[in-house]
């Protein structure tokens, strides 16, 4: 039987779908002429979400829909930032996730995060935190998955480290408090390769479901170009090659990835890839929405999201070759 949590959550998203659907219909029926396509695709594309989450009335549906990408290791995380609680710009990091085809998106701890995310998009949310009584409100929100990690905030203003002991600790607790909710917990990367691994180990016999690598932070790049792309990746996809050869649960490679390494992390052994500052620190929508776009044609991810997806009234699917994707040219288009 679903927890009350799940069943409240169930209730409000099958009310949003309800509000919504009945406010195109009275939109139509009131107007003097009929709305245009372009109004239609916007409600076809709200309708959408809606129906999407109002259909998600388990914890096993919830945990399906959150872990099927990493399953055919394909999963995409765009990262908006453990810290960053300002609205304006996580708005535009989920319509980029959402638009640029990822599979995931990972925002900060907070319920109203959580609700302005599933109105915006209909990916799995992810919450980030490293206190875990933070989650459960953020669950009662709608959030389908936590994380503990993305610890870099912490590194650059607090200097403060975490120890496999801490991250252990916190796993325990968060199992303890949601006990059928995807946990995924990132191992420091300031811990030696060696460490790393046995704590991944650690966390699987925990019950963590996905073990997040990181990387990025740890490392300057002594040349520019690919040569630097190269250089900045190399501790994470380490850390993802070890640890994906030492736990059966999914690995998610992150920091420090770029259109250029992401399928690098795959043939390393990761089921799916985060990557954070190189959209969240852009200044704008459009070039977000154009960052995950070029990760997400490099992991051929592009015509999977074209093929998976149905166009709004009156529309076509839209299919790329594979050279298209490759060369990195090809625009997304759901729609026509």
């Amino acid at each position: 039987m679903a927890s009350s949590g799940v069943m409240t959550t169930r209730a409000a998203n099958a009310a949003a779908f309800l509000s919504s659907s009945s406010s195109l219909v009275t939109h139509v029926l009131s107007a003097e002429c009929l709305p245009t396509r372009a109004a239609l695709n916007k409600s076809y594309t709200k309708l959408s979400i809606s129906a999407a989450a109002a259909r998600l009335e388990s914890p096993a549906e919830v945990r399906n829909f959150v872990l099927r990408d990493f399953v055919a290791r394909r999963a995409f995380k765009v990262i908006s930032g453990l810290q960053n609680f300002d609205a304006k710009n996580v708005t535009s990091v989920v319509i980029a996730a959402q638009k640029g085809g990822a599979t995931h998106v990972d925002i900060a701890c907070s319920p109203d995060l959580v609700k302005l995310a599933l109105q915006l998009a209909s990916l799995p949310v992810c919450v980030s935190s490293v206190e875990p009584e933070f989650f459960l409100p953020a669950v009662e929100a709608g959030a389908h998955m936590v994380e503990i990690g993305n610890y870099d905030s912490f590194y650059a203003k607090n200097n403060r480290f975490f120890s496999a002991e801490e991250v252990l600790d916190l796993a325990r607790q968060t199992r303890r408090l949601l006990p059928s909710t995807v946990l995924s917990v990132t191992v420091p990367h300031t811990l030696s390769l060696d460490e790393q691994v046995k704590l991944a180990e650690m966390l699987e016999g925990e019950g963590v479901d996905i073990i997040q690598t990181e990387g990025g932070t740890s490392t300057s790049p002594s040349k520019p170009g690919v040569h630097g792309l190269m250089e900045k990746a190399a501790p994470t996809l380490a850390a993802a090659y070890s640890i994906s050869k030492a736990v059966q649960i999914p690995v998610m490679c992150a920091s420090g990835l770029s259109d250029v390494t992401a399928p690098l992390a795959l043939a390393a052994g990761a089921a799916g890839v985060g990557v954070g500052s190189a959209i969240n620190k852009l200044d704008n929508e459009v070039a977000m929405i154009a960052s995950v776009r070029s990760i997400a044609n490099a992991l051929g991810l592009a015509a999977q999201v074209s093929a998976q997806h149905a166009g709004p009234i009156g529309s076509s699917r839209v299919s790329m070759s594979p050279k298209v994707c490759r060369n990195g040219f090809a625009t997304l288009l759901d729609w026509l």
